[in-house]
């Protein structure tokens, strides 16, 4: 079917349109395989109160840099 240059018909193909784009998008059958998904490295983890302080003085968490200041 021919679209010519008329507003209304281009109105009418535009989904069919942004359809052809993203499947270009898509990887093929030919193409390389996408790598496999990297699972992220949490080291915000705060210390529990009796594991050892992460200064590296020897003490648990709780005597040494987990002690409340008062």
């Amino acid at each position: 079917m021919p679209r010519g240059d008329d507003p209304q018909n281009a109105r009418f193909h535009a989904k069919e349109d942004r359809e052809k784009e993203y499947k270009k998008q898509l990887p093929g059958d030919d193409d390389e395989p996408l790598p496999p998904p990297v699972e992220p490295i949490h080291v915000d983890e705060t210390p529990e109160r009796n594991d050892p302080c992460p200064c590296g003085s020897g003490k648990k968490y709780k005597k040494c840099c987990g002690k409340p200041n008062a």
